[in-house]
């Protein structure tokens, strides 16, 4: 079994920062990717950004520049440091995982941090 744990999220200001840490433990062969995607009220879980092991991250443009995704892979833990932050960032933030088992390869989500940006 596959624990991932969210934490970080909160209250802000616009133009504050906030970082959030996902930590992955449990039964795994090796994690593939570590990745952060939210949820606004109303709208589609969409992806932030996402750190491939031994790869490069990829961010999708709304964040580009603000955010950094980092990953402390001795510790099986991802980082999102968020910059400049703005009212639409306001948002569930899920952690997301694609680790290997004995049984097979499966992607993993947290229980989502809220993180809330005042104008």
């Amino acid at each position: 079994q596959v624990q991932v744990v969210e934490s970080g999220g909160g209250l802000v200001q616009a133009g504050g920062s906030l970082r959030l840490s996902c930590a992955v433990s449990g039964s795994m062969f090796s994690i593939n990717t570590m990745g952060w995607h939210r949820q606004a009220p109303g709208k589609q879980r969409e992806l932030v950004a996402r750190m491939p092991t031994g790869g490069s991250p990829n961010y999708s443009d709304s964040v580009k520049g603000r955010f950094t995704i980092s990953r402390e892979n001795a510790k099986n833990t991802v980082y999102l440091q968020m910059n400049s932050l703005k009212a639409e960032d306001t948002a569930v933030y899920y952690c997301r995982v694609v680790v290997v088992t004995t049984t097979g390869t499966y992607q993993y989500w947290g229980q989502g941090t809220q993180v809330t940006v005042s104008s």
